[in-house]
């Protein structure tokens, strides 16, 4: 069964901050910032499979069947974003997501 795109975001947030999590980061590392990231997928818009990863005032598009970025910016944590599309299981799980949404008319589930 596909993950919903909240799951998938969890997955980035905590994804994110485990790498930021290092001794020397501690200090710095803002965890409330990542408490509003979200991930789109919008197939009436646009044929072709994508995410889009919205974060703070950023968002940037990406490709889900390449990872490579399409458009838009996410500063410093675009690293972050494209080393999740790296990671094992990540593409696919994004791809099912994606086949799930555009079967329902560009909507996660299907409203009974």
């Amino acid at each position: 069964m596909a993950k919903s795109l909240n799951e998938l975001a969890g997955e980035l947030k905590a994804f994110i901050i485990e790498l930021q999590s290092d001794a020397h980061n501690k200090t710095n590392l803002r965890v409330e910032r990542y408490n509003n990231l979200k991930l789109l997928m919008e197939p009436e818009r646009s044929s072709t499979p994508h995410v889009v990863i919205n974060l703070s005032m950023s968002d940037a598009e990406f490709d889900i069947k390449t990872g490579l970025k399409l458009n838009g910016g996410l500063g410093p944590d675009e690293r972050y974003a494209l080393r999740w599309f790296n990671k094992t299981g990540t593409l696919t799980s994004l791809q099912e997501t994606w086949e799930v949404i555009k079967k329902n008319g560009g909507k996660e589930k299907k409203e009974k």
